[in-house]
C-alpha cells in the first residue's frame, strides 16, 4: 500500500477514531492525545500493515492497545508496596502530606549542573530524560544512533563526576547497592 493510500484511509477513519478515543477516555483532551498517538504509531508502523486486511480493525486495535497500556501504567504508578512491619504506611491513612521541597531543591541543583555540560552532550541527554527514544533523538538531531547513545553515556558520566566533585559519593547509587 502506498503512503498516499495509507494516509487517505487514515483520514477517512479520523472521525470514527476520535469518537472511539472519547468513548474510551471520557475526556476530550485525553481523547485527542490517544488519537494523536494512535495516528503516529500507525504512520510509523505502516509497513507492518498487511494489504487486503481490515484497515479499520487494525487502527481500532492499535488505539485499544495504547489505551490499555496507558491505563495499566497509571494503575501501576498508583500501587503502594509497603514493606514495613504491620503495613505501617498503608494503615497510616490519608492524613500524611508529602513535602517536595527537598526533592525540588535537589532537582534545581541537578539542572544547574546540567548547564555545565557541553551542549552537544546535554541536548541528547535531556531529550532522553524527557522520554524520547534513542532513535527519535537521532532522527530529530540528524545524528547516527551510535553517536546519540555515546553522547548520552558521556553526559551521564560527566554528571556523575560533577555530583562526586560536589557531594562525594553520598548521593550516588552504586550498582552493587541496587
Amino acid at each position: 500500500m502506498s503512503t498516499i493510500e495509507f494516509n487517505t484511509k487514515l483520514d477517512k477513519l479520523a472521525t470514527m477514531l476520535q469518537a472511539f478515543a472519547y468513548n474510551l477516555t471520557k475526556n476530550m483532551d485525553d481523547a485527542k492525545d490517544l488519537f494523536q498517538e494512535t495516528s503516529m504509531r500507525a504512520l510509523i508502523n505502516r509497513d507492518k500493515f498487511r494489504p487486503d486486511t481490515n484497515f479499520k480493525a487494525w487502527m481500532f486495535t492499535i488505539m485499544k492497545n495504547i489505551f490499555i497500556n496507558n491505563y495499566r501504567k497509571k494503575v501501576k504508578s498508583k500501587t503502594i508496596i509497603d514493606s514495613t512491619d504491620n503495613m505501617f504506611y498503608i494503615n497510616s491513612g490519608s492524613n500524611s502530606i508529602r513535602n517536595n521541597a527537598n526533592s525540588d531543591m535537589v532537582m534545581d541543583e541537578l539542572m544547574g549542573m546540567m548547564d555545565e555540560i557541553e551542549e552537544n552532550l546535554r541536548v541528547p541527554f535531556m531529550m532522553h530524560y524527557q522520554g524520547y527514544k534513542y532513535q527519535e533523538i537521532a532522527d530529530n538531531l540528524e545524528l547516527p544512533l551510535g553517536t546519540v547513545k555515546s553522547r548520552i553515556f558521556f553526559a551521564r558520566k560527566e554528571m556523575r563526576e560533577l555530583i562526586l566533585a560536589r557531594y562525594g559519593d553520598a548521593y550516588l547509587v552504586r550498582e552493587k547497592d541496587v
